[in-house]
């Protein structure tokens, strides 16, 4: 059976970018895609292809359209590779901060509950934001400043006293990030080979990003996350659809997967391939991961019975405005032309401080292709009618003039008619907090929803008055959707199923996507988001993803084996002579031993602390390899966060400046050997994880660091906690992170603010502890530990070798004791 560190089903926002994640950091991975792959110039636009573009295999469709209808609602989702990125609107919002709800009741019992915070996933935002490209629609440029639809967003906003923002996009404006933006421009590489190998262009304002853009200018994750995770070594499966998961005897799990072969008709089912990994990462999408997880239920016992729940359709209301006038004129509105969305209309929340204000929403343009202008026009059938009597009736009477009108055009002209009703009318679309109280279950066989709008009414009522007023303000007419008589919906950001939550009784998986009982297996999609998300949620998904990847790292040994290649690094950041490495999983300890060899060849190393003593053997041909089995390590994990300000040297001012910007990190803190961690006076041990610089290349990996907890202070009632990292910013320029955080005798109730407060300042290369006074100060500032992140802190605690119990108290004495040495009375 064909085996891998971890397979990813499905290509949507959380697969592709837990594939890029694991794959960048050197895992195997196999990512399963039902759908086909849609390179630019191949979506369907005839009569034809339009035909067969929906999925279902059962009857030799295999489209990237899947259509669902369930109790209460209609659902559009998508089979391809890049998942929703083909058809949504690539509008990257933000989920709003005070809508990360906690414990808000639910009309039939329970609780909206987010495990999560804002503060949790803005790195992560910001991560994504980058890797797809977020930029606003650039109103205020020619030619794309000729946008009809979106300036009667904004002026309707002003005319209601209401907020209209033009949202970050998931759409290349222009040639370069930055550059000037121009239709039909050739997109430069972004320095990863596109998986697709076709050219692409910037946005020519078809109005066609909800059916697949043929020019590529749509950011979607084809060509971006998925290009990047093929770039490092993913290995992207498409026409594979996933039919059952199980736990694998011994650990791990294994897949069924099928594989669509033919797609040009109807055919017999096709064999059942299995492979398993050690870590499976959902990606299904909303309906995809709660089918397949209420499908092998039976083989996940003790599944939490949340399975199902919290299911909602994020608010999603679609509407129209038809036949906009001004002073008697027609008003054009052309939603034809621009991307599908430009603007985004905000209502606040009643959580924002505004009493009686309701659940949060938002209203954005639609848009449609101008090809369906033919087609939108012809519903206008009085006028229609009309023009062609008129037609007929003008060259009835022209037949019995002795000098005929043989001039016809201005006839057709009339015939054809001036379009008022496509020019002049646009659709709206509404999204928000309603009420996640849907329950997605199997009804023989098959996923069934029980949804309803009428617990959400309010929030309808209140999203169709505002989107009656646009039209008011613009001399429309209000038109609601012809499903809307019977109160269904039609949603595109259908969420829950699979929520998370705290514990196993509010939800499927934790804040991280684990989920609860099965180590392991993660849910990356939609299916795990506990409510709405309010505005579009697709960037809330990718960042949960992202965020998920990152503690799914920091768990996983590097691929070769079992055991873990180590080295001790040096101060220069040149590795140790010595001869070839190992090749990939030479060295490795069959279990959890750790083995030590030459940081050179195909070998992956972690580094140790500086004051771990370099086991014999180190260098040499091949190296010779040391193992140790007897020892205990402790692990966990760390989150700071705050601000530096570059140009500025001292800490403290660096945290006040006007100019300052976000600095972070996530830390993974290992002591090999308890021990001797507890036993040596500087208590030193390695560092693993991330810093986040905002504006200065983002998220990057620590390469190598070093953790020092209570080292002398050089005052015997002093300790210092120090750290230092080497990483790399934007432009792969070496830089070091060094911060101490100040252990000094006073009050007891000084031991929060001193134990969670972080001065640091960021040094030009990678500079060791005896040259850090003559390095160059290129930033300062101050981070901070948050109480919420300082809770789940204490959860990351591990320990792994014998005695693991005992070793964790021995650590908890230690720090209880020197917290006692420094801030106890003085006795003498």
């Amino acid at each position: 059976m064909e085996h891998v560190d971890a397979v990813v089903i499905g290509s949507g926002f959380g697969g592709s970018v837990a594939a890029y994640r694991l794959a960048e950091a050197g895992r195997s991975v196999v990512l399963l895609e039902r759908g086909q792959p849609y390179p630019p110039g191949s979506f369907p636009r005839s009569p034809q292809q339009m035909g067969r573009a929906f999925w279902d295999p059962a009857a030799g469709l295999y489209g990237m359209f899947d259509v669902w209808s369930f109790k209460g609602c209609d659902s559009v989702v998508s089979a391809g590779l890049g998942g929703g990125s083909l058809i949504y609107a690539s509008v990257l919002l933000r989920k709003d901060e005070r809508w990360f709800v906690h414990d808000e009741p639910l009309p039939g019992g329970g609780y909206e509950s987010w495990p999560i915070s804002r503060a949790d996933l803005d790195p992560h935002y910001d991560v994504v934001e980058r890797m797809l490209g977020a930029a606003p629609y650039p109103l205020d440029r020619p030619p794309f400043d000729d946008t009809p639809k979106a300036h009667a967003m904004q002026d309707a906003a002003a005319e209601l006293g209401l907020q209209c923002t033009l949202p970050p996009l998931a759409v290349s404006f222009s040639a370069t990030p930055g550059g000037a933006p121009g239709l039909s421009l050739p997109i430069a590489d972004a320095g990863h080979r596109n998986i697709h190998g076709v050219g692409r262009r910037t946005c020519k304002l078809c109005g066609e990003c909800n059916i697949g853009c043929n020019e590529g200018a749509k950011n979607s994750l084809d060509h971006t996350y998925l290009s990047a995770a093929a770039h490092h070594g993913a290995d992207i499966r498409t026409s594979r659809e996933v039919k059952a998961i199980r736990p694998r005897p011994g650990g791990g799990y294994e897949v069924d997967y099928v594989h669509h072969t033919d797609l040009t008709a109807k055919k017999a089912r096709p064999p059942v391939v299995t492979m398993s990994c050690d870590r499976l990462v959902l990606g299904a999408g909303t309906y995809g991961t709660t089918f397949l997880l209420l499908k092998s239920r039976k083989a996940f016992p003790g599944l939490s019975r949340a399975l199902g729940t919290r299911f909602s359709g994020n608010g999603d209301l679609l509407t129209f405005l038809l036949k906009a006038k001004d002073r008697n004129r027609v008003r054009p509105l052309d939603a034809a032309r621009g991307p599908v969305i430009t603007s985004a209309i905000r209502l606040a929340d009643e959580l924002d401080a505004v009493p009686g204000a309701g659940r949060g929403a938002y209203i954005e343009d639609g848009g449609y292709p101008g090809f369906a202008d033919w087609i939108i026009q012809g519903f206008d059938a009085g006028n229609e009618i009309e023009r062609a009597v008129k037609f007929l009736w003008n060259r009835f009477t022209e037949f019995f003039k002795d000098a005929p009108d043989t001039n016809l055009s201005q006839e057709l002209s009339d015939l054809i008619g001036d379009g008022a009703l496509t020019v002049s009318s646009l659709p709206l679309l509404g999204m928000g907090r309603d009420i996640a109280d849907g329950r997605l279950h199997l009804r023989e066989g098959r996923l069934a929803a029980d949804w309803t709008s009428r617990t959400s009414e309010e929030h309808f009522r209140r999203v169709r008055k505002t989107m009656q007023g646009i039209a008011d303000v613009l001399g429309a007419e209000y038109a609601d959707n012809p499903m809307w008589f019977r109160k269904r919906i039609i949603t595109v950001h259908p969420l829950g199923g699979a929520p998370m939550g705290a514990t196993k009784d509010e939800g499927v998986c934790d804040a991280f996507g684990e989920v609860f009982g099965f180590p392991g297996l993660y849910i990356a999609d939609g299916a795990a988001m506990p409510g709405p998300v309010g505005p579009n949620p697709s960037l809330t998904i990718a960042a949960q993803a992202d965020r998920l990847a990152t503690r799914l790292l920091e768990g996983v040994p590097a691929r070769g084996g079992a055991g873990t290649v180590v080295s001790v690094p040096d101060d220069t950041g040149a590795g140790p002579a010595g001869g070839a490495g190992p090749p990939d999983g030479a060295g490795g300890v069959p279990g959890n031993g750790t083995a030590y060899g030459p940081r050179s060849g195909g070998g992956t190393i972690t580094p140790l602390p500086r004051s771990e003593p370099v086991p014999e053997g180190r260098g040499g041909v091949g190296g010779s390899i040391a193992v140790a089995l007897d020892r205990t390590s402790l692990s966990f994990t760390e989150e700071m966060k705050g601000f530096v300000t570059y140009g500025v040297t001292d800490p403290r001012a660096g945290e006040l400046a006007d100019e300052r910007v976000r600095l972070a990190f996530r830390l993974t803190i290992t002591a090999e050997d308890t021990d001797r961690f507890l036993a040596e006076p500087e208590h030193a041990a390695r560092a693993e994880g991330w810093i986040d610089a905002a504006g200065r290349g983002g998220r990057r990996p620590v390469r190598r660091g070093w953790f020092n907890l209570f080292a002398p202070g050089g005052a015997e009632d002093r300790r210092l906690m120090r750290y230092r990292l080497y990483f790399t910013d934007g432009e792969n320029r070496p830089r070091t992170l060094v911060g101490h955080k100040n252990v000094l005798h006073g009050p007891p109730t000084r031991i929060w603010p001193d134990t969670s407060t972080l001065y640091v300042r960021i040094l030009r290369g990678h500079v060791g502890e005896h040259a850090e006074d003559g390095a160059e100060v290129l930033a300062a500032g101050v981070l901070h530990i948050q109480l919420t992140d300082f809770a789940r802190q204490l959860t990351t605690f591990r320990t792994t070798g014998p005695g693991g119990a005992g070793k964790l108290v021995s650590f908890g004495r230690f720090f209880a004791g020197e917290l006692w040495e420094v801030y106890g009375p003085d006795l003498d």
